[in-house]
């Protein structure tokens, strides 16, 4: 059993009727959680992903249908970032997982409680779908002036 599965089974073990902040023991799994990750494993910039590489990552839109009926980066799922873990499931553990929204603060709710439940593989994606489309979209990675890896 892994240190983080051993942290989610204690926090989910106990009664959750009290807000995360009155219940001790969720507050210490994601402390824990906190601690044990490290910031860059958990977001992913535009320009990291050459555009060959675009088609193996399974792409989220976090945003609600609407916003993703307009606008949405080609190859994505809508997967609203409330939903995300009901909708756990359809989501890989097998590759790499980019959940995005707008600006990427909607987005990083959704990948903070996936990675709670053990999905390593899910990244917010950096300044979300704005950002995306400024940096040049799949070709971010060929446009960028310095190194992928910020």
């Amino acid at each position: 059993m892994t240190l983080r599965t051993l942290i989610l089974a204690l926090g989910l073990a106990l009664p959750l009727a009290a807000p995360a902040a009155e219940n001790p023991a969720v507050v210490k799994s994601m402390e824990e959680y906190m601690d044990f990750t490290e910031y860059g494993s958990s977001i992913i910039w535009p320009e990291q992903i050459p555009a060959e590489d675009w088609k193996k990552v399974f792409v989220i839109d976090a945003r609600d249908a609407a916003q993703y009926a307009r606008e949405h980066i080609p190859g994505a799922v809508n997967i609203e970032w409330r939903q995300a873990i009901a909708r756990r499931g359809e989501i890989p553990k097998d590759r790499t997982v980019v959940y995005y929204c707008n600006t990427g603060s909607l987005s990083a709710q959704a990948v903070f409680a996936l990675r709670l439940l053990g999905w390593d593989n899910v990244k917010v994606l950096q300044d979300g779908l704005e950002g995306w489309k400024k940096k040049g979209g799949f070709k971010a990675n060929e446009l960028a002036s310095k190194p992928a890896g910020h």
